[in-house]
């Protein structure tokens, strides 16, 4: 009922910038949250960066002065914008949002499809 549709992942050297984004589409009545995490090979997946409806924002240590976590709260879409990316940044980034689809429903969980970034020279 509700998909998030994430883009900009790629290639990029260390230095570099890139900007994602995440557009979730479907039977939404609002959002009251949206997370970017990331998972390297052989590392669990940690959150990078999240945002709430009231537009604060929180960001993981090793990021922090380099993203930056943003929102078009009338396109349903968050976007993570990538600085001074370093290799260590390399992982797959996924989009999680959580969403009401009614006025009075429940929570809701969504997750992307993940974009892959690697920084590398």
């Amino acid at each position: 009922q509700v998909q998030l549709v994430e883009s900009g992942g790629g290639l990029v050297q260390p230095g570099g910038s890139l900007r994602l984004s995440c557009a979730a589409s479907g039977s939404i009545f609002s959002i009251e949250a949206m997370r970017w995490y990331r998972q390297a090979p052989g590392e669990e997946r940690e959150l990078v960066a999240d945002i709430t409806s009231a537009g604060s924002t929180n960001y993981a240590d090793s990021v922090k002065g380099r993203f930056s976590i943003s929102r078009d709260s009338a396109k349903n879409t968050v976007f993570l914008q990538m600085n001074s990316l370093k290799p260590e940044d390399t992982a797959n980034y996924y989009c999680n949002a959580i969403v009401k689809t009614g006025r009075w429903s429940p929570l809701y969980n969504f997750w992307g499809q993940g974009t892959r970034v690697t920084v590398s020279s």
